[in-house]
């Protein structure tokens, strides 16, 4: 095996991998039907819920697979052919989301945002007053992670329950940095992923049905035998929850990815939620202010932003690629690129989980400072 380079992930994930973590991964090999792993399982779907705060009835699990895994379920689950789904597009995830629901046979209208900026509730209910008949599901994301933009989904998915449409929510670079609260939200599937606030490497998704829409999932074969045939194996929530649930075999789940999110839960419930939240707060503060003296600011306004995920301004006259690489080959230091209509404008700086620290916030802009200066200062003596 190659010498693996050591790297500070400070990108859109994934993240750094708490250590806790990382030792978890190293206990023995179980089968996947091993009772002491289905134990673990259980105790998963606690912590889950209880990271999710999932409401009463509600199923909470993890799918092997990364967050885009967790998306399909959800889609998988509560999309019928000809449903009419409304997504909510803030970014590159959220037209991820349409993709796939469009895939499984809805019928999609977008509400379109400008890229850098949330979802005004009101351009929502404008849009769900237009549309007759009203939508089946309203989806959207909470955490772009192609803007670093927070959306105001409890007011999203209050709209969308009042015209009646279940609701899909992206958390995948919110849960375990941000507020999450599906049970106040009243959001009917939300899904995640297990390298950005979770603290744990990537390949499974935490997901969450509400028992509404576990309901309508596990009846729609029984009431539609034709698309019965049409719905997805490997993302079938029946037949998860008769694994997860039940012991019944349906694919053979990674024993140390397990071991690492049964881990990665504890831990956060250990420095519990609201410190955890208030921590990724604190520290994108810290990462604002750190940033002024070098002229450098955030994409989306205050109010709008992401404590997990930064979209920083790339300063004129710098070199967006040059500069990733030189942090990468220089110190060690990964950072995201724009994607679609932000490439080359803004870096994605990601402080997730484990990443979330001060010292990290004073390690990048150091070496910020020492790359940006001297490709500025070139950029002024040209321009005079």
């Amino acid at each position: 095996m190659p010498l693996v380079p050591e790297r500070l992930l400070l990108g859109p994930g994934p993240s750094p991998v708490e250590p806790r973590v990382a030792r978890a991964m190293t206990a023995p090999q179980l089968s996947h039907l091993d009772p002491a792993l289905m134990s673990m399982l259980d105790a998963i779907r606690d912590r889950l819920a209880k990271v999710f705060r999932a409401g009463e009835g509600a199923f909470t699990f993890a799918v092997s697979g990364t967050g885009t895994a967790g998306m399909e379920t959800a889609v998988a689950n509560l999309v019928r052919p000809g449903h009419r789904a409304v997504v909510i597009v803030t970014g590159y995830f959220g037209d991820r989301l349409s993709q796939i629901l469009a895939r499984y046979g809805a019928t999609v209208s977008r509400v379109h945002v400008e890229w850098g900026r949330a979802c005004a509730p009101a351009e929502l209910e404008s849009f769900l007053k237009a549309m007759s008949p009203p939508p089946d599901i309203v989806a959207m994301v909470h955490a772009e992670t192609s803007t670093g933009v927070l959306n105001p989904v409890a007011e999203l998915c209050r709209l969308a329950s009042a015209e009646g449409a279940m609701t899909i929510v992206d958390c995948v670079t919110s849960l375990g940095a941000h507020p999450v609260d599906v049970a106040a939200w009243g959001a009917d599937a939300v899904f995640s992923c297990t390298q950005k606030g979770l603290g744990a490497p990537s390949g499974l998704a935490p997901i969450t049905f509400s028992k509404r829409a576990l309901q309508f999932a596990e009846e729609s074969a029984a009431e539609l035998p034709g698309y019965a045939g049409r719905r997805s194996f490997y993302f079938d929530v029946r037949l998860l929850k008769d694994y997860w649930l039940n012991r019944k075999y349906h694919h053979t789940i990674c024993a140390p990815l397990v071991y690492a999110l049964d881990e990665a839960l504890e831990i956060v419930l250990q420095e519990g939620l609201e410190e955890r939240w208030n921590r990724h707060r604190e520290n994108h503060l810290a990462l604002v202010e750190a940033l002024s003296p070098l002229g450098m600011d955030l994409l989306p306004p205050p109010d709008e932003r992401l404590w997990s995920l930064n979209a920083v301004k790339i300063p004129d006259g710098v070199d967006d690629a040059g500069t990733r690489k030189q942090l990468l080959d220089r110190f060690g230091i990964e950072i995201g690129a724009g994607l679609g209509p932000l490439a080359g404008r803004i870096w994605r700086v990601g402080l997730m989980g484990y990443g979330s620290s001060r010292d990290n916030v004073a390690t990048l802009t150091a070496a910020l400072g020492s790359l940006l200066s001297p490709q500025i200062n070139s950029g002024r003596r040209a321009y005079q």
